[in-house]
């Protein structure tokens, strides 16, 4: 395929991913793009649907698990326009998809606006957030949500109110929807006492994780009633490896790549891990990853 002149310059074929996401392997993508703003965004989103390409949004890579085979398609990253788009105003936060999901809870906590302080410390992008609905402490994403502005394959943005999206747990309806803006409805607090409330769990978020380990992920989504690092481990998996992936010993519900790790590893294991737990407990685990 030959994208329009006018993208031309954005475009970059067979680009390497491993060095974008989170667990460090996996092949190229057959085409790659980041944009540097919504327009270009829209632009290459129209020309991928009018070639009928498979387009994939890549935000921060920390729940994308890449087969070494690559990605058919276009893949386009959010990083270059993720920066600093984040706007107050009264009790609303409106943020930009590719932005951190911690820089979001940071800007709102430090504007004294509650409803988010309690994701402080997860990975991703705040669009990916939604996307999965993310959750700690019983509390989700979802929650604080007013709505969503998404692109469509025409390249008209279209709104969708928090209940047009489907939030359930660990789950929406946007699957494969460009995302480009999120709306909150959050509610005024006392800065300091959310400050000190946001600094007590970044702590507690980070002794959970694996000392010394950067080729992480969690490839597990919490089911209903129970952790999932308490679930793996009482049914006895904390520390299973298969070649050179494995599940951390002290925080199971982490999936480390070593040295040599292939994607037919982490799928190998997190298959093993699935039956027995299905095996043993009865609980079908829900992937959290995302397979490319």
């Amino acid at each position: 395929m030959s994208f329009p002149d006018s993208l031309s310059h954005l475009i970059r074929t067979d680009e390497p991913l491993a060095p974008l996401v989170w667990l460090g392997i996996g092949g190229p993508a057959h085409y790659f793009a980041q944009p540097s703003d919504n327009q270009e965004l829209s632009q290459l989103v129209v020309a991928a649907s009018q070639a009928k390409l498979p387009v994939r949004v890549l935000g921060s890579g920390s729940n994308v698990l890449v087969r070494e085979a690559g990605v058919d398609g276009l893949v386009i990253s959010l990083g270059q326009i993720a920066g600093g788009d984040v706007i107050v105003e009264g009790t609303k936060l409106s943020v930009g998809a590719g932005v951190k999901l911690s820089h979001a809870v940071i800007e709102a906590v430090g504007a004294g606006l509650a409803g988010l302080e309690h994701l402080i410390g997860i990975p991703g992008t705040v669009g990916g957030a939604v996307v999965g609905n993310a959750s700690s402490g019983g509390r989700d994403i979802g929650s604080a949500v007013e709505s969503i502005t998404v692109l469509e394959p025409s390249g008209e943005t279209t709104t969708l109110a928090q209940e047009e999206v489907g939030f359930s747990h660990r789950k929406t309806s946007l699957s494969g929807v460009t995302v480009l803006r999120v709306n909150f409805a959050l509610e005024d607090r006392d800065v300091s006492q959310l400050t000190k409330r946001m600094q007590k769990l970044w702590i507690n978020r980070n002794s959970a994780r694996p000392n010394e380990e950067r080729r992480i992920a969690m490839p597990f989504i919490d089911p209903d009633g129970m952790p999932v690092r308490e679930l793996l481990d009482s049914v006895g998996l904390s520390g299973m490896r298969e070649g050179d992936v494995s599940l951390d010993a002290q925080q199971p519900q982490y999936l480390i790549a070593h040295a040599g790790a292939t994607s037919d590893q982490c799928l190998k294991l997190i298959e093993r891990v699935r039956e027995q737990v299905l095996l043993q407990t009865g609980i079908d685990l829900q992937l959290n990853l995302q397979i490319w």
